[in-house]
């Protein structure tokens, strides 16, 4: 399986939200650098720091939807639920010494582009005009202060 390269079909608009995604992106393709060097220690790494992140681009997107009002924001947290539900199994089968380096990526693959061009690019509509306002928004009680209480404390 290649590497990932962003093209402009996954662009939502959101600069923040693609930027995490590119993010993530980066990190399916040194999961790829790690298999492909037969790295075990590398694919740990890796997968521990790709399970952090996207834990974090979640909690931030359903942030993100939830405020501005997005009509189907539990369908999506269920989607994320899932996937994260999904990957913790392989984290756990890879903490036991399994290879799983080359199951996992083939679905990190296949979700990313998928949950984006389906799910994610589903949610534009509703929070892209939301965006100035939130982005603006930094009184204690505005959006931006309280996205930052959300995620720490």
């Amino acid at each position: 399986m290649a590497y990932l390269s962003w093209s402009p079909d996954l662009d939502t608009g959101i600069l923040e939200i693609d930027n995490q995604h590119k993010q993530i992106m980066d990190f399916i393709n040194r999961l790829h650098d790690a298999r492909q060097h037969a790295d075990r220690l590398g694919v740990i790494a890796v997968v521990d720091d790709l399970v952090e992140y996207t834990l974090s681009h979640f909690a931030f997107e359903e942030c993100l939807i939830e405020d501005a009002g997005y009509e189907f924001v539990r369908g999506h947290k269920k989607v994320h639920e899932l996937f994260v539900r999904r990957v913790s199994g392989f984290h756990e089968r890879l903490k036991k010494g399994e290879d799983i380096s080359h199951e996992l990526h083939s679905l990190l693959h296949r979700w990313l582009f998928s949950h984006i061009r389906h799910d994610d690019h589903a949610y534009v509509a509703a929070v892209r005009p939301q965006m100035k306002a939130l982005a603006e928004e930094r009184s204690p009680e505005g959006w931006f202060s309280r996205s930052l209480k959300r995620f720490f404390g």
